[in-house]
């Protein structure tokens, strides 16, 4: 097959699914190209070794890859926010016509969902039919995290968004708690299939740790209990922070927040606010360095703000934390606590209570080593059986082939498949 790749999101950046998709069906045989951005995520800078132009391809793991000119951005301005999504729909909805030529299917990373107005001008040009995937509900995630209070921009993301379901071929739901939500929203059931995020088995594995990877990011000498990934309204870490300060007692146990993230600066003025000495910010790290940064945690950590919407939400780390073999601490409502429970891989507490979260830590602190090693061993099993990409691709394979032959599969057909 020839496939369209269409995402804002692609890597060298941390975000990058789409890129890892497009590998996958380049290795087994298919033509793919993908339609993206200049990379900016998570800082908002254009990354060292490119510069802004009209478009540059570049190669990648097999993919042949189009860059396309976008206003970077990732403040809480909601205004520059809107102008980096509605730019790099515009560059897509005026080269993704020309690029999608001959092309059999299209699969489409809907985050944001402006990304869908290229995606429906390919289809209406080119008749490429397409396959959107989904990672958040919008417009509720925005009013979730206080990103958009605007009704009208709510008003108009939600009937973009349903305008772009109606018009798919196919939608693929990352967590099955969305299905309720889209089949609200007019979704016929048969359209919808659920396919999980994975992990890299790759990349995310098990290793032994390195003292000196241990003293350079001052995890040496700690019981550590490690957040990596986004640091925005989503993820509410200032309980971190809160839980940090009802542990002081126990003097070797730290929380090590790794990424980068709108709301880091104010986390970090939190806690030098409270005087604390046990919350570190390492920044920013490249994805071949997380197994290695794992190594060295006692405990990985998931934590969502307490809101309905994310019940549903699974954080595509909560895959890599499963594959690493380490125990898991789920803050977190719904889905994503279930799947730590169902493996016995770790702990769960309420979402922002740091009461709940330093009882937690003191829990996993107290705990026996093999105890906590064996909820990593479990978590290890549960990643290998479900929710690795070598077991997920041949899933997004079959779906993108019966979709260039205009016939899906049926729900129990594509759930018998994956």
């Amino acid at each position: 097959m020839k496939i369209l790749i269409l995402s804002q999101y692609y890597a060298p950046e941390p975000t990058a699914r789409a890129h890892e998709l497009a590998s996958s069906l380049s290795r087994r045989g298919h033509k793919t190209v993908a339609i993206t951005g200049f990379p900016n995520y998570p800082h908002g800078e254009i990354y060292d070794g490119y510069r802004m132009r009209l478009w540059e391809w570049e190669r990648r793991e097999g993919v042949s890859v189009l860059r396309l000119p976008l206003f970077p951005d990732h403040s809480r301005s909601v205004a520059r926010r809107s102008l980096y999504y509605a730019s790099f729909a515009m560059a897509a909805s005026l080269w993704g016509p020309l690029i999608g030529t001959g092309m059999d299917a299209m699969y489409v990373y809907l985050h944001p969902p402006t990304i869908g107005i290229a995606a429906l001008l390919i289809r209406l040009l080119r008749g490429v039919p397409f396959v959107c995937e989904i990672q958040d509900l919008w417009p509720e995630s925005l009013l979730a995290t206080g990103m958009v209070q605007n009704q009208r921009l709510l008003k108009w993301l939600d009937s973009l968004e349903r305008f772009v379901y109606r018009h798919s071929a196919a939608i693929v739901a990352v967590s099955p708690g969305f299905v309720p939500n889209l089949i609200r929203k007019g979704v016929p059931p048969e359209k919808i299939h659920v396919i999980s995020n994975w992990a890299d088995e790759s990349v995310h594995r098990p290793v032994p740790p390195s003292p000196k990877l241990a003293q350079e990011t001052g995890m040496a000498g700690h019981f550590n209990v490690l957040y990596t990934g986004n640091m925005g309204p989503a993820q509410g870490l200032e309980t971190v922070v809160e839980a940090a300060d009802k542990l002081q007692d126990l003097r070797d146990v730290q929380f090590v927040l790794a990424g980068e993230g709108v709301e880091r600066p104010s986390l970090e003025a939190a806690a030098k606010k409270r005087k604390l000495s046990n919350v570190h910010f390492l920044g920013q790290q490249p994805v071949d360095r997380m197994s290695d940064l794992y190594a060295l945690a006692d405990v990985l950590l998931l934590h969502l703000r307490r809101d309905q919407l994310f019940t549903t939400t699974i954080p595509s780390k909560t895959l890599g934390y499963l594959a690493s073999g380490k125990p898991i601490l789920a803050a977190a409502p719904g889905d994503v606590s279930e799947i730590v429970l169902q493996a016995k891989a770790g702990l769960t507490c309420e979402a922002q209570d740091s009461s709940a979260l330093a009882s937690t830590v003191r829990r996993f602190y107290t705990m026996s080593p093999t105890v906590r090693a064996q909820m990593g061993e479990n978590g290890r099993e549960a990643f290998l059986q479900k929710y690795s990409r070598g077991a997920l691709v041949p899933c997004y394979e079959q779906l993108l082939e019966s979709v260039a032959k205009h016939r899906l599969p049926t729900v129990k057909e594509a759930s018998a498949a994956c």
